[in-house]
């Protein structure tokens, strides 16, 4: 049992790497989307130099999520994949589409109305991925995922566009458009931007009151919605969820006093947080109420060759992303955004 539950640890790990990352990732692109007024160009411009060159590297933490779920428990990965075909299927396109528009932008755009174009196709699929992969999150938690005898009944639509997955939805849409310009304000700290400053910790307040305000609307309807995962956090994860709520109040105030540093520490410390509450509070299930951690995990030896290999791929992967951003974003020096964008990709 010790195994089975340290792989999903390292599993739930890369969820919440990728949500940290990846989220500032669809942040961006929602914000460049809703960029207006006088700043819109220095505004998309920062984002850019924010996003490029290293901004696909995050994407290596879903592979290790999607390839760790099919190699540690394969049921969990099959039951989804059927269960949720639709919303994961549009999700897959969202970023193969987000990362193609935002390469096309940079490189082809050289007339204004195929620039605006493909920005605009870089923007609406940073609003939609998140939004479906949170849905899909919703219909888990809210116990929609059924396996009966070994089969899996199919409801195509229902499991992922309930009330409770819709507002956790746009919650994960919230969340992603929080981290983007908390992220966003060191960078324009760094280019020495103070208006750029200011508009991003604004866009970071509006953000974070649209979560917090989400977030109430979702425990509101948690116990008709989600009664297991309501039950269970009630049962032992409620200290987890008032650790979470006080590091989004640090976050808040670090923000307000232009803490930029500590509030970028802060809101990636916030995700894991928000996102281990819930594994702890669904635990000992993963996919509830039919599939535990026990009687969905792969046999020990599988389990065995996971982990190893999953730790050892660790030690080479975690120094060489380290190495990524120290060399891409730490040592070179940040240029006004007016004066040149960094390519995509």
């Amino acid at each position: 049992m010790i195994l089975t539950y340290a792989c999903a640890v390292l599993i739930w790990l890369s969820l919440i790497t990728y949500a940290a990352l990846g989220g500032a990732d669809f942040g961006g692109g929602i914000w460049d989307l809703f960029s207006l007024g006088p700043e819109q160009d220095e505004k998309r411009r920062l984002i850019v130099n924010a996003l490029g060159p290293v901004w696909e590297a995050n994407n290596v933490w879903l592979i290790y999520l999607v390839v760790g779920l099919y190699t540690a428990f394969p049921l969990v990965a099959a039951t989804l994949a059927t269960a949720l075909f639709i919303p994961f299927s549009l999700a897959l396109i969202g970023v193969v589409l987000r990362g193609a528009s935002f390469a096309f932008r940079t490189h082809f755009g050289n007339s204004v109305t195929m620039k605006e174009a493909w920005g605009r196709a870089f923007g609406i699929a940073s609003v939609l991925t998140p939004f479906l992969l949170g849905t899909c999150a919703a219909a888990v938690a809210g116990g929609q995922i059924r396996v009966r005898n070994g089969a899996i009944p199919v409801a195509l639509f229902h499991p992922w566009l309930t009330p409770f997955a819709l507002v956790i939805g746009a919650m994960a849409l919230a969340l992603c458009a929080t981290i983007a310009p908390i992220y966003l304000t060191v960078e324009a700290q760094r280019a020495k931007n103070a208006e750029l400053e200011n508009a991003f910790r604004t866009r970071a307040f509006i953000g974070g009151g649209f979560l917090a305000a989400l977030g109430l609307v979702g425990l509101a309807l948690a116990p008709s919605e989600a009664p297991l995962l309501w039950h269970g956090m009630l049962d032992h994860a409620l200290w987890a969820v008032v650790v979470t709520m006080l590091i989004g109040l640090a976050t808040a105030a670090a923000l307000f006093f232009k803490r930029f540093r500590l509030a970028r520490a802060l809101i990636a410390l916030e995700i894991g947080a928000f996102l281990g509450t819930w594994g702890l509070a669904q635990l000992p299930y993963i996919i509830p109420p039919d599939l535990t951690l026990t009687n969905a995990a792969s046999p020990p030896a599988t389990l065995w060759a996971f982990f190893i290999t999953a730790l050892i791929g660790m030690l080479v992967l975690i120094p060489s992303l380290w190495f990524l951003f120290h060399v891409f974003k730490e040592q070179q020096p940040v240029p006004p955004v007016h004066e040149k964008e960094v390519p995509g990709v």
